[in-house]
């Protein structure tokens, strides 16, 4: 098969930051998927639903007129959050899910959860509302190995929720072990993963190629080998509880190349095409659709986008930027080091 058309896809994770690196990126974004469920740790988080559709008016602002790009909003979870902010931002459909950071665990968490257990009265009302709650799931101590932080945070953390919170959808995102991949599988309802390109694609091996390269540096980190291929495995599989997430993270590069440079990955250029090639590779592009278009919008209670995009295998290595230049600084594009033969048409 060297051509496919699928249903438009979503973004079911997606970092599109503020200002000069919003107007940017967001092209990106917009001209392939029909919806994005945008990340709401920015610097101040979005922790109200007024701070939301004032950012959700900022992405739409940036877009051209009669653009088809839908921005799905969310709030970022914190030791204060009011259960009734939650049910405004049901009732106005602003907000579509909640964002669990443990505090201190990533790029812009320091006003996350300190304890899952002062937000029990916020969980009870999504429960109730049928609000998603979206997962960093990672353990934020510093005597677990940060290779092991997903297996643990399951361990303490989402096991003990899920059992107070049997009916809460919660999604795992950017599921980065075979841990917790089996952890998903294991689970009939209520529990869902986005999949990442780039956990779909290198290993921590591809941090350290060559040299220290900051550049494939996110979290969750990418992990073993064995991780990678489990992550593999699940998105090609069909099973409608693993979905696309890129978890596109742009950061200038100043921000990347420094001591204690930002994690995260810019992908949105070439996740689509860099996926499509995984799925041929994998003898599963029939799966293709299901994972990008289908999966994820059943998840979250939406239907499927009503049109169409084609994807096709060529000839020659496709072109792929090296960065896209946001004013007097860049940010780096993600690239594997085998050429891409897959392309949007």
């Amino acid at each position: 098969m060297n051509e496919i058309t699928i249903k438009r896809p979503d973004d079911w994770h997606l970092h599109l930051r503020d200002g000069d690196i919003l107007t940017a990126v967001l092209p990106f974004t917009a001209e392939l998927y029909g919806r994005a469920i945008i990340m709401p740790n920015l610097k101040p988080p979005v922790t109200t639903v007024k701070v939301a559709a004032a950012y959700r008016q900022r992405i739409l602002d940036c877009l051209p007129p009669d653009h088809g790009f839908e921005p799905l909003m969310t709030l970022y979870l914190t030791d204060n959050t009011e259960p009734s902010e939650i049910r405004l931002g049901k009732d106005e459909g602003i907000i579509r899910a909640v964002k669990l950071y443990p505090a201190g665990a990533t790029t812009n968490s320091e006003f996350g959860v300190t304890s899952i257990k002062k937000t029990y009265r916020v969980l009870e009302i999504m429960q109730e509302l049928d609000v998603p709650l979206s997962v960093h799931g990672e353990i934020h101590d510093p005597g677990v190995d940060i290779f092991e932080r997903e297996a643990v945070f399951i361990d303490r953390e989402l096991n003990p929720l899920r059992k107070n919170f049997p009916e809460l959808g919660i999604i795992l995102e950017h599921v980065s072990s075979k841990t917790g991949v089996d952890y998903v599988r294991s689970v009939d309802r209520y529990l869902g993963a986005t999949i990442t390109p780039h956990h779909m694609l290198i290993n921590r091996s591809s941090i350290f190629a060559g040299g220290l390269n900051p550049h494939m540096y996110c979290l969750p980190v990418a992990k073993r080998e064995s991780d990678r291929i489990a992550i593999c495995e699940a998105a090609v599989s069909g099973d409608p509880r693993f979905f696309f997430g890129s978890d596109s993270a742009p950061h200038r590069v100043t921000d990347k190349e420094k001591t204690g440079g930002a994690a995260g990955i810019f992908n949105s250029p070439t996740a689509l095409p860099y996926i499509a090639q995984k799925f041929e590779a994998e003898g599963a592009l029939e799966n293709l659709e299901a994972f990008m278009s289908l999966n994820g919008a059943r998840f979250y209670g939406l239907p499927p986008n009503s049109d169409r995009i084609s994807l096709k295998k060529v000839d020659a290595p496709v072109s792929v930027p090296e960065f896209i230049e946001v004013g007097p600084d860049r940010v780096n594009v993600f690239q594997t080091i085998e050429p891409l033969f897959w392309d949007v048409v």
